[in-house]
């Protein structure tokens, strides 16, 4: 094989496959690896840990055909690091060539015969507006566990709801649920699973796409944008019955503008050390933002807003907080209370198909 290709192309095609390889090898080592194959002037590099597949096709300048499998990392790191310009790669059995201008590394290659065959994507495709599930994504994929030992809660629900799609995730400390109205990929009642850290990817190759294309199979979903290709294995399992968590109506509602609330939690946050809440004290004309750490000091923050109902205080974590707050797109929000111990949501004003539920923080 050999090709000649601009050095950021190749290096940005690089960097979004090795994502999906993994260092986790255990009996197959090539896994830790990208495959380039070439034919033509089209080079299709692809990534993967059998759970997750990315896979992208860019146009090179090709003179030998062939396919290889170079460790994912190193292969990055040495593109990135080249001149700018042209990066030449060429193959022989046991060694690959890539140099630009002065610059030559010669790197051992991976088994391309123990490569895994990967599954063609289900026949079956739905197009989505990119830019709508891309913001859908940044809202709700937030609130998705990190934790492997909870394997259902660190996947995001897509289901049908009405005449669209609903996304759901939830870490247990905090929901949120985004509604895209008019858009039905999914038959009714029909919802899959698909991992949060799938779509994280997702987000990211999603860039300034107009459509995507996803196909639903048995037991993985593929999404397409352009000429690069996402594949999950879908996670098995029932996801938690998120509705019983959502009170039917709250007596209490903060309207504030989100910029200065963001900035308000920013500051306070200081002084919230080995997470200590951040304390809402809300008013009729304001919210008063406030921390308090032993043996450290304290802070507070007064900010315009109006409330409808009763003066009460409410305790959260910093984090989970500024994270619900930040997903709006509303140049304004709401917070809705109950009680000071009761479940709160944070709702963007003039949009009700997003919702960030989060649980308070106890406090003296």
């Amino acid at each position: 094989m050999k090709f000649r290709c601009e050095r950021d192309a190749l290096a940005e095609a690089l960097a979004a496959t090795g994502r999906a390889a993994t260092g986790r090898t255990g009996s197959l080592p090539v896994l830790s690896g990208v495959r380039l194959e070439l034919k033509g002037d089209r080079l299709v590099i692809t990534g993967t840990d059998l759970d997750l597949t990315i896979q992208l096709e860019i146009s090179v300048g090709g003179e030998v055909d062939g396919a290889t499998v170079l460790p994912a990392k190193l292969a990055s790191d040495i593109v990135r690091a080249l001149g700018a310009g042209k990066v030449e790669v060429e193959t022989t059995d046991d060694n690959v060539s890539i140099s630009a201008g002065r610059s030559q590394f010669s790197l051992r290659p991976l088994s391309v015969d123990d490569y895994p065959r990967l599954p063609a994507p289900a026949a079956t495709a739905v197009t989505l507006p990119a830019a709508a599930f891309g913001e859908a994504l940044r809202q709700v994929v937030r609130a998705a566990s990190t934790d492997e030992a909870r394997p259902i809660l660190t996947g995001v629900l897509l289901a049908a709801e009405g005449d669209g799609l609903r996304l759901v995730a939830t870490d247990s400390y905090r929901l949120a649920v985004r509604d895209l109205r008019g858009t039905s990929v999914l038959a009714t009642d029909q919802k899959v699973l698909v991992p949060s850290r799938a779509l994280n990817e997702l987000s990211r190759l999603l860039g300034g796409a107009t459509e995507l294309t996803l196909r639903l199979g048995e037991r993985d979903a593929t999404f397409e944008i352009g000429s690069t290709r996402l594949t999950t294995r879908l996670i098995e399992g029932e996801f938690p019955n998120y509705r019983q968590l959502i009170p039917a109506s709250y007596p209490n509602k903060l309207t504030v503008s989100k910029d200065a609330l963001l900035e308000a939690i920013r500051r306070v946050r200081i002084l919230a050390k080995d997470a200590t809440p951040v304390r809402l004290e809300l008013g009729t004309d304001h919210v008063r933002l406030s921390a308090i750490t032993q043996d450290v000091g304290n802070a507070s923050d007064d900010i315009d807003a109006t409330l409808e109902g009763s003066e009460i205080t409410v305790a959260f974590n910093p984090d989970y907080l500024s994270s619900g707050v930040d997903a709006a797109t509303s140049e304004d929000v709401t917070l809705e209370t109950l009680d000071s111990l009761k479940a709160a949501v944070v709702r963007e004003v003039g949009n009700p198909d997003f919702l960030y539920l989060l649980m308070p923080v106890r406090v003296p």
